[in-house]
């Protein structure tokens, strides 16, 4: 139990320890705060009316305890009478008119910060669809989520609570300094000497808070991205029974976003505790000696009550800025975040000259391609070349990580070939507008993907303006059409996300169905049929033969059986083409396919 207690306290500070990450530097937080100031620019006007209503209810804040002040000495001194009545009714109208003037910047700039929002989050979601497919494969899909949404929503709570009491903490910082400046030099002074004690306290708290924050912010990415995995495999979880394993990741960071958000808001919580003291000691020292200065004549009652007021507001909006630095920390780490992923580099685009095809017969060339995801790793493909007539169904065979997923990345342009060349046509790929390549494939994955909505309008992603007709045509043919018409609901059943509540073949059929209405000259079909029962596999081999027909067509085989027809099969081995023919004549040549056919797997090398 005393272990438990005493954990957050061993390692107070994450930023000075010894790990890797704890390490790094942190990031440009003025380039931060520029790059959000750039976002909020876009609504000037709105937000000049916001700062115009904040050096109003400042200008009114510093108004009401000047006038009792006045007000005091004239009735002490005896000068006159004091009209009263209309004294405290223009006193009314200052607090009633500040109260106004408060209401409407908030309004004005929760308006402004949602719209600031809006758009942050719309160029982080556009921005993320033009990634290459590289950048999904190196982060976890929550850590990503959590970017979208924690770290834009730490953004948004701050311009919305913030923002403001910032503005209007330096202006009344300002103008209070001004206005106890013309009143009394001396009592001045005498307010300032905290304001040392109170730099020195900030610098001393937000030097180590800062990294905190930023920590905190990573380590919850990295739970989402965590909670998403585990979630999204809950089936093999429970399958190997390894809930208790998972518990411990989970644990870890758990504790994680624990002892680094603990320290963050204990380190933080002592701003408020520091500001009061001062502000106590300030008050005192306004009080004790001003009270001595005007037993001497020096100064007024009536300044001392002004005074005491103003030294009040002038640590107050230090109190305030030091409440929100809290906030600000962590909305400026989490935007840092966002506009990491803003940075990224897009997929590369088109040239300027690159042409859109139209009519794809489908011929395809690779000449002498090699290709490496990074410099300074080995290649994955080395020296491929084969020839493709349009309508052939090619066959790609091979070991796990021979490449050839990767032969079909470079076909659609998702990677460039790093050596060779590759055809389309008799075009050059590179010349080629990406979205033309892809609009004339359709992919069939192991995997297939559905999303959220009706099973009409998921065949329909195929294509967009294919009437309900032709998206019923395309489902007869691809052998879904009857197990739809069982479902309740037929063609607007409502799927959950990623085709929950319907068979992992039913899903294929749908995605044969979706590739059939776009009607494209070439196909992908990552064959998927090893956990499907014998009747779903021959409806899925049908609908893909009736797929198939005409179209050029490359099939990454998983069942030997099922690529028998090919007009040519391609052996990958460590990224090179080791045998090439059709079924009968790499049978006939005893090698590697051979092997294969013959179930030999185990004499083969790794």
């Amino acid at each position: 139990m005393f272990k438990a207690f005493i954990e957050p306290f061993q390692h107070p500070f994450p930023d000075l320890t010894l790990t890797p990450k704890a390490k790094a530097k942190p990031k440009d937080w003025s380039g931060t705060v520029g790059r959000i100031w750039h976002y909020l620019a876009v609504r000037k006007v709105k937000l000049i009316f916001v700062l115009l209503m904040v050096v109003l209810s400042s200008g009114l804040a510093l108004l009401g305890p000047y006038m009792i002040g006045q007000a005091v000495d004239h009735y002490l001194q005896g000068t006159g009478t004091v009209p009263w009545p209309l004294f405290l009714m223009g006193l009314g109208f200052v607090y009633v008119f500040y109260s106004l003037t408060s209401w409407l910047q908030n309004i004005w700039m929760i308006e402004v910060s949602q719209e600031t929002v809006y758009r942050m989050r719309f160029d982080l979601f556009s921005h993320l669809h033009k990634l290459p497919i590289s950048f999904y494969g190196k982060r976890q899909q929550g850590e990503i989520m959590s970017r979208v949404t924690n770290d834009i929503e730490n953004v948004s709570g701050t311009l919305n609570s913030s923002a403001i009491q910032i503005f209007s903490s330096v202006l009344t910082l300002v103008g209070t300094l001004g206005v106890m400046i013309y009143l009394s030099p001396l009592l001045t002074l005498l307010t300032f000497i905290v304001v040392p004690l109170m730099i020195l306290g900030m610098r001393w708290i937000t030097r180590r808070t800062g990294p905190l924050y930023k920590e905190r912010q990573r380590n919850l990415g990295e739970l989402n991205g965590y909670i998403e995995e585990t979630l999204s495999g809950q089936r093999i979880i429970k399958a190997f029974s390894q809930e208790a394993r998972v518990m411990r990741g989970f644990r870890a960071r758990n504790a994680a976003i624990r002892s680094s958000g603990f320290w963050a808001q204990t380190i933080s919580g002592f701003i408020p505790k520091l500001m009061n003291s001062l502000n106590n000691l300030s008050f005192a020292l306004v009080a004790g000696i001003g009270g001595t200065l005007a037993i001497h004549g020096s100064v007024t009652i009536g300044i001392i009550i002004v005074f005491v007021e103003y030294a009040r507001q002038f640590t107050r909006p230090l109190n305030d800025l030091a409440n929100q630095w809290n906030t600000l920390l962590s909305a400026i780490a989490g935007a840092e975040r966002v506009f990491e992923v803003l940075d990224e580099e897009t997929e590369n685009s088109d040239e300027k000259e690159a042409i859109a095809l139209e009519h794809v017969q489908g011929a395809v060339t690779f000449s002498h391609v090699s290709f490496a995801y990074d410099e300074k790793a080995p290649p994955i493909l080395k020296d491929i070349s084969f020839e493709v007539k349009p309508g052939e169904m090619i066959a790609l065979v091979g070991p796990t990580g021979a490449g050839k997923t990767t032969l079909i990345q470079l076909l659609s342009r998702f990677y460039d070939a790093t050596a060779g060349l590759i055809t389309l046509d008799g075009q050059d790929i590179c010349i080629l507008q990406r979205e033309s390549i892809r609009k004339n494939m359709a992919f069939v994955l192991q995997d297939s993907f559905l999303f959220r909505g009706t099973i009409r309008d998921n065949i329909r992603f195929g294509r967009l303006d294919a009437t309900d007709t032709e998206v019923e045509e395309a489902s007869k043919l691809a052998n879904a059409h009857s197990f739809i018409m069982r479902l309740d609901g037929g063609y607007d059943r409502e799927l959950q996300s990623d085709g929950r509540g319907i068979s992992q073949g039913q899903k294929q059929l749908l995605a044969i169905a979706r590739a059939m209405l776009a009607d494209p000259a070439m196909l992908v079909l990552d064959e998927a049929t090893s956990s499907i029962d014998t009747i779903t596999e021959i409806k899925i081999q049908e609908g893909l033969k009736r797929l198939m027909k005409g179209r050029t067509s490359f099939v990454i085989a998983h069942r030997l059986n099922t690529i028998r027809q090919a007009d040519q099969i391609l052996v990958l081995q460590d990224g090179r083409i080791i045998e090439r023919g059709s079924h009968d004549e790499l049978v006939k040549l005893e090698g590697f396919y051979s092997s294969l056919h013959q179930g030999k797997m185990a004499s083969l090398p790794e």
